[in-house]
């Protein structure tokens, strides 16, 4: 049996009031079916979810405007809250332990910024904490109306990258004596694209990135000596496109890239080519609604259906082997043993 952890939204949806009884849950998977889901903590909208290198430290982003993470020591099967500090910014998305585990990075959605918070040993928060802010906006006068930090990645050549949904750019970090420093744009997109999340090609010569707002999925050929990416593909994140369709997670097993779209509510499947170009395979129903986040464990894909509530499973050739309720899930992370 495999065990995950889940992260989740308030009931009625994400940037409604949090403290209503959202968490983190764990859960069994065994041959494609969840098990015993248990809610271990409450935490305020803990959206998304790291672990330290050591298996030891859980970390929680609290998306919410007075933006937290939370630390829990990882205690046999459960959870005990070890520390709450400030994400350095509002509405922190998306986290990433950076490579030594000697800080947690955090993306902060609504302000735009990039939050290094130092970890010590043991993985506890130190009193430091440097906020790397964007600036810039969009096309889009809703979604872009300033800058949008989502998602933090580590790049071959040694980069950290920052996507930004409301500049239209991957922002790219050097790291310097004084420790991460901003070393300006790695890829400008096209107005209206919307970028969201990445995945690095195993081989580190390709990059692909969601574009939320313009419903694509985009390949770039990655030169790691100069952290820049240069676009060599386009294509539809969908078949058939519905209105207002949401790209979000992206996610590479082998081969294959899955795309989980919103609205649509469908995982896409794509196969990579030796040239790291994309060919669509198929776009793969699921039961429920609103796929934020999905993960593969043991060959099985389980997406969090955030606004169906439940946890969706497929098998490798996209049937749904079944579906299993859980309060407005927002992220999957393996529990490593």
């Amino acid at each position: 049996m495999s065990h995950l952890w889940i992260g989740t939204y308030p009931v009625a949806g994400a940037g409604t009031p949090v403290g209503l009884g959202e968490g983190i849950w764990r859960v069994g998977l065994v041959e494609g079916v969840v098990q015993d889901p248990r809610q271990l903590v409450a935490t305020p909208s803990p959206s998304f979810l790291a672990l330290h290198p050591s298996g030891t430290v859980l970390y929680a982003a609290n998306e919410q405007t007075d933006g937290t993470v939370t630390a829990f020591d990882v205690v046999g099967e459960t959870l005990v809250v070890r520390e709450t500090v400030s994400s350095g910014g509002a509405d922190p998305c998306h986290l990433l332990l950076d490579t030594d585990g000697g800080a947690l990075l955090v993306a902060n959605y609504s302000s735009g910024s990039l939050a290094v918070l130092p970890l010590d040993a043991a993985g506890g928060f130190t009193d430091e904490v440097r906020v790397l802010g964007h600036v810039g906006s969009g096309s889009h006068p809703q979604r872009q109306e300033g800058p949008h930090a989502h998602f933090v990645a580590h790049a071959p050549g040694g980069w950290v990258l920052v996507v930004d949904l409301g500049t239209d750019e991957i922002r790219r970090y050097r790291r310097g004596p004084d420790g991460l420093q901003d070393d300006g744009i790695a890829v400008a997109f096209e107005p209206g694209t919307g970028p969201r999340h990445l995945a690095f090609a195993a081989d580190g010569r390709h990059a692909y990135v969601v574009g939320e707002l313009d419903v694509t999925v985009r390949v770039l050929a990655w030169d790691a000596a100069t952290g820049t990416g240069t676009l060599v593909q386009t294509v539809p994140a969908i078949t058939t496109r519905t209105e207002d369709a949401l790209p979000s997670h992206v996610l590479l097993d082998g081969r294959r890239l899955l795309v989980g779209t919103r609205t649509a509510d469908v995982v896409a499947e794509f196969t990579t080519a030796d040239d790291g170009l994309l060919e669509h395979v198929a776009d793969h129903a699921l039961p429920g609604r609103w796929p934020r986040h999905l993960e593969v464990v043991d060959g099985w894909t389980v997406v969090a259906e955030q606004v169906s509530g439940d946890l969706a499973v497929l098998s490798v050739d996209g049937s749904v082997r079944g579906s299993w309720p859980l309060p407005s899930p927002a992220c999957v992370l393996p529990v490593r043993r």
